[in-house]
């Protein structure tokens, strides 16, 4: 940056969109996909972040042909970029009347594991600071029982991978996540640059308990078959942090989201593995029951993460 600029330059003249189309390009993590997503050409979206390296004065990400790799002052740009949007998502909690303040109650959100999503805890803060006596409980569990919780009434609302619902469960897309194959730093692979499929087949595999035909991750499952791995599963959990850990130690490659190990990668923790395209998507979705009568408590959070998810739909917008 120019040290002769004000340090009002960067508010004052920066767009905004550039920050945006960053963030689709690191949560995508490919300038083509990003494109996708954001209903633009490629060059485009390479245009605009060359003009946001050339404003903030700083190289962000490094490109290995079709692989980008964020840089560490790429991963705390991200880290300011997510906190713009996490805001927007505070102004569509903006009330003239300060009567809401005095809901109470609880609100049960019964989740998978592992949900790794910056603008959505951002959101959390700002709800309790609107609401700050709503109580909110979170319980983790399968898919299939935060589904199961919904039908009997036991939860307000469900986060789980999209799979068969029953009738009177609706659902919304509330998070995409694209997972990939990833070894940690303890493994054999990791610092390998030439690595193909074919060096992949031996390795032994860690993966969730629930990676099995028929259950919610049964695409990683099919990967597998369809890639011909041989070697057995060394290890296994239902949590998302234990399958992470035991990656990470070097106990086999597995399957974890892009987007959850970004910071990693970048800091030196995991390698991210081929093929370039990732594994599966495997989406998170907002699940409620269509016929609950929802407490005045559980009908304001429901609707400020409505509007929350409307307000991360509008900055995905080209």
């Amino acid at each position: 940056m120019n040290k002769e600029r004000p340090d009002t330059y960067l508010s004052d003249r920066l767009d905004w969109n550039l920050l945006r189309t960053f963030l689709a390009i690191v949560r995508e993590g490919s300038v083509s996909r990003a494109a996708t997503h954001l209903h633009l050409t490629q060059p485009a979206v390479s245009q605009a972040l060359k003009r946001l390296e050339e404003a903030l004065g700083m190289r962000l990400m490094d490109r290995h042909g079709p692989r980008i790799e964020v840089t560490q002052a790429g991963v705390e740009v991200r880290r300011i970029a997510e906190d713009v949007y996490g805001m927007m998502s505070r102004l569509s909690l903006a009330r003239t009347d300060g009567g809401e303040q005095d809901i109470s109650g609880l609100v049960r959100v019964s989740t998978v594991s592992g949900i790794d999503f910056p603008a959505y805890d951002a959101f959390l803060a700002e709800f309790h600071r609107s609401h700050p006596r709503i109580e909110l409980e979170s319980q983790e569990k399968r898919s299939a029982d935060v589904v199961n919780s919904l039908q009997q009434k036991a939860a307000t609302l469900g986060l789980t991978p999209r799979r068969a619902l029953p009738r009177k469960v609706e659902s919304r897309l509330f998070l995409r996540q694209r997972y990939a194959l990833f070894c940690g730093r303890h493994h054999p692979l990791f610092g390998r640059e030439d690595l193909r499929m074919a060096d992949l087949i031996s390795e032994k595999f860690v993966s969730f308990t629930g990676d099995k035909v028929g259950d919610h991750l049964s695409p990683l499952t099919f990967f597998r078959d369809e890639m011909g791995f041989t070697e057995r599963v060394i290890g296994s959990s239902s949590s998302m942090g234990e399958v992470k850990r035991f990656i990470f130690a070097g106990l086999g490659i597995g399957c974890l989201p892009e987007h959850a190990l970004r910071e990693d990668v970048a800091l030196g923790r995991f390698q991210r593995l081929p093929p370039e395209d990732g594994v599966a998507d495997l989406d998170i979705h907002l699940l409620w029951s269509a016929d609950r009568k929802f407490s005045a408590a559980e009908r304001a959070f429901l609707d400020a993460l409505h509007r929350f998810i409307d307000t991360q739909d509008a900055s995905a917008a080209p």
